[in-house]
């Protein structure tokens, strides 16, 4: 199956999910005291985005099923003997999104058995495009321009790495760890755009010492890769996987590409 003209429909499919966001996004509205409510305007935007991408993803009668954050509660059972199946979210960055600070985004990817193969990131704001086919690289595509995205190479010993941060979910795990480095720089990013900085070589490490669900990594999982970095899981080494029985992801550390041995 050749998933390049795959990924250009979706992310087609993204930029107009993305419409329906900014449309909710631009409103002079408080969202800040909205947000716990029922029809909160990210309520809203969550909602429609996930209605926007489910139909789009129907119309390219390829018969996959989805998982997203909206439609989360399929039953193990039902979902462990997937070959392929869409895992999406449909808003990334609630907190920022609320904050109205741009960095929110709309993550769709493409897995097959328990690994991405495609996947698209679309950040409506700045309204760039960034998207990965397995084997084929990673690409941004901003303003008609089309740029291969390469991450920065560097070895875990360097002075002065810059480690991504959450804007939103610093723990002490994390800052541990930054510890542990060089005279680092942090970077604070919300969303995937974490992963992103990382593919695009404007950062050289993301340690993710908490919470996040499948749907938060997957499209930017492979953009990283195809990008020359990758994600590992913290106790194990190994990269993360997918559709597991509980959709949570281990904590993990995601990587620029590192030129020494182990890391």
């Amino acid at each position: 199956m050749n998933l390049i003209p795959i990924a250009e429909k979706v992310g087609a499919i993204a930029r107009r999910a993305g419409e329906a966001v900014l449309e909710i996004y631009n409103q002079e509205e408080d969202f800040e005291v909205e947000k716990k409510e029922d029809d909160s305007p990210l309520t809203r935007a969550d909602r429609k985005a996930n209605q926007v991408i489910c139909e789009g993803l129907e119309e390219l009668d390829l018969d996959f099923p989805v998982i997203s954050e909206e439609n989360k509660e399929i039953p193990y059972e039902q979902r462990k003997d997937y070959e392929y199946f869409w895992l999406v979210d449909p808003l990334d960055g609630t907190k920022e999104f609320i904050k109205r600070n741009g960095e929110f985004t709309i993550n769709i990817a493409l897995i097959k058995a328990d690994r991405p193969v495609l996947g698209v990131v679309y950040v409506p704001v700045p309204d760039e495009l960034y998207w990965a086919v397995d084997r084929a690289g990673a690409f941004m595509v901003q303003r008609g321009e089309v740029l291969k995205l390469q991450a920065a190479s560097f070895s875990m010993s360097d002075e002065g790495l810059k480690v991504v941060t959450s804007r939103s979910h610093l723990n002490d795990a994390t800052k541990d760890f930054v510890d542990e480095l060089v005279q680092p720089d942090t970077v604070a990013k919300g969303s995937s755009l974490k992963f992103i900085v990382l593919a695009k070589g404007g950062a050289h490490v993301y340690p993710r010492l908490g919470p996040t669900m499948e749907w938060d990594t997957g499209a930017a999982q492979i953009i990283l890769e195809e990008a020359g970095g990758g994600i590992q899981v913290e106790s194990s080494g190994e990269p993360l996987r997918y559709n597991k029985e509980n959709l949570k992801n281990p904590h993990f550390i995601a990587y620029g590409d590192v030129v020494e041995d182990a890391v």
